[in-house]
């Protein structure tokens, strides 16, 4: 599955507001982490290897240790917010708007 161009600019942004590209602060990485949050909740789904590929042929990322930092990030994100969906509560009325527990 190809990125989305958001996706894609969401990327853009991440490399953008990282200055050393050898090495991830905390502050980069809750900065990457909410990045990813945010693309998730907006339904942009992405797959990982493709994250990967992005970041390595972007250019200005040379160090493996931080695009791979960067990619696990984006899987850790991605899985944490595909198993709270899983949990979301499900309205128990019917259709005629009774409450029932017919599982409707």
């Amino acid at each position: 599955m190809p990125l989305l161009n958001s996706t894609i600019m969401r990327l853009n942004e991440i490399t953008t507001l990282v200055e050393d590209k050898t090495h991830l602060t905390s502050e980069n990485e809750s900065l990457i982490k909410q990045i990813f949050k945010e693309i998730n909740e907006k339904g942009e789904r992405y797959d990982v290897d493709e994250i990967e590929s992005w970041f390595e042929n972007e250019g200005s990322w040379n160090v493996k240790d931080v695009k791979t930092r960067i990619v696990n990030i984006s899987h850790y994100a991605q899985s944490r917010f595909e198993q709270t969906n899983k949990f979301r509560i499900v309205d128990d009325t019917c259709d005629d708007g009774d409450s029932c527990s017919c599982g409707h």
